[in-house]
């Protein structure tokens, strides 16, 4: 596939990684040669130096016979021209634009469009972190929560303490213990080491696993493995931008929700727009703040705001004075490992969560869901199985007739309303949402391919 990425900052840079690595023909562009350089010494892809909107620019970098136009730049306004000139003077299939405006956001029904502005398929980062901050929120205890079938599976990464019942246990036990339930660890990483899950597989403590459930059981699962948070109820957020307004607005009717923000203005017009969210104008690492305002009582910290070094600062401030979780928004990648796992209890990182959107788009075969995972090692994603018995790898074979990559587990497979946890002996039928896991990312290619009907298959 070719591909063309426009934009070669910390998500473009980081999708031309990925990509690369799966064999896809990439051209960047970008107006900053030093990094365009770089990465092409890194790399094995082609690079070119202009601006993104520029009908020259992309002339050269191949839009004529592209098969694919993702525009990550800094600009909205410039993602949004190069795809309008894409299509109008290349006719470039595929066109993808991150989009971070809420102006924008608000208009896309009408604005995206051919008759209007030309996008297939349209990525907001605040609006996936918004999400993805809020899926942790409802349940408490979960390291990471991905949500497959429209939310009728759940993929969560949880830590195993001791006081969780299945500590020291094998893994069979999970069926004495909830017989009515259906569940499957789709992985477990030991001191940042994947180990395959088998039967014997005993749990120990601090395992980071990975299991798969309906969403109406993901609590129970939880509870098997580290002793059960109670639900949250008093949150402060930090930061009154994009996200944090967004994210206020969306909890404030289930939650105790207090917000700061720096800035006054900013902090008049989140009062006068939050129904039921407390704003304070202040800083997040002033100790006599968070004191007065009890910040012993909160059940979750949450720094959002665009510094990385204000959030991470104010976390610890936040936890030392007595807050029971903090969690931050960190824009580098270096600094999510640098913090995760000590004082901060987890790291959120929004070029990861908007490279799993991407990857959705640009992924063979139809896959409808992407999760990166483990810093890009890892990736979890949901496959619609299409064909029958004579043109699908797939389609008519249980799961364990299939030739899957080493390190791939199917957890789940989602049958209209049903939901069917994976065993050797499921079959699959056309139509079915596969959710899969894969430890090595690598193998990607190979999945994709097993999903793929052709008429040739026999």
């Amino acid at each position: 596939m070719k591909i063309i990425i426009l934009g070669a900052g910390q998500v473009g840079g980081t999708l031309a990684e990925n990509l690369v690595g799966e064999k896809s023909d990439i051209t960047l562009v970008d107006t900053n040669q030093d990094r365009l350089r770089e990465l092409q010494d890194k790399f094995d892809l082609q690079v070119v130096f202009g601006h993104a909107a520029h009908p020259s620019v992309l002339r050269e970098a191949g839009a004529h016979d592209a098969d694919m136009l993702v525009a990550v730049t800094n600009s909205d306004e410039t993602n949004m021209a190069a795809c309008q000139i894409a299509y109008t003077l290349f006719n470039t299939p595929n066109k993808v634009a991150r989009i971070r405006s809420e102006e924008l956001l608000a208009e896309k029904e009408a604005l995206f469009c051919n008759e209007a502005v030309p996008l297939d398929h349209l990525i907001a980062p605040e609006q996936l972190v918004t999400d993805y901050i809020s899926r942790l929120i409802d349940y408490p205890g979960a390291l990471q929560v991905m949500q497959f079938a429209r939310g009728r599976v759940g993929l969560v990464a949880i830590k195993a303490y001791y006081g969780g019942p299945l500590v020291g246990n094998a893994l069979s036990v999970l069926r004495d213990h909830m017989p009515d339930i259906e569940t499957r660890v789709a992985a477990i990483f030991r001191q940042g080491r994947a180990i395959r899950p088998q039967g014997t597989t005993v749990i120990e403590a601090d395992d980071e696993v990975f299991f798969v459930a309906a969403s109406d059981h993901i609590r129970k699962v939880m509870a098997e493995l580290q002793k059960l948070e109670k639900p949250y109820r008093r949150l402060m957020i930090v930061g009154g931008g994009n996200i944090g307004a967004a994210l206020a607005k969306r909890l404030e009717s289930q939650y105790s929700v207090k917000l700061i923000e720096r800035n006054q203005r900013r902090a008049e017009q989140l009062a006068e727009m939050l129904n039921n969210t407390i704003v304070f104008c202040g800083d997040a690492s002033d100790q006599e703040l968070l004191s007065e305002e009890n910040i012993e009582q909160v059940d979750v910290f949450i720094a959002v705001t665009n510094d990385d070094e204000a959030n991470i600062m104010s976390a610890m401030l936040a936890k030392r004075m007595g807050a029971k979780k903090v969690m931050v928004l960190i824009q580098r990648g270096a600094y999510v490992e640098l913090v995760q796992g000590g004082t901060i209890d987890i790291a959120i990182s929004p070029q990861q969560a908007t490279i799993s959107a991407l990857l959705t788009h640009v992924r063979r075969a139809d896959i409808v869901n992407v999760y990166s995972l483990r810093r890009g090692a890892a990736e979890a994603i949901e496959a619609i199985a299409h064909g029958d018995s004579n043109t699908s790898k797939v389609v008519g074979r249980s799961i364990g007739e299939l030739k899957l990559p080493p390190g791939t587990t199917i957890g789940a497979v989602v049958r209209g309303n049903e939901v069917i946890i994976a065993h050797d002996d499921t079959q699959i039928e056309q139509d079915d949402h596969v959710v899969m896991f894969l430890v090595d990312k690598k193998f990607i290619p190979e999945v994709e391919r097993l999903f793929q009907p052709s008429p040739f298959f026999l």
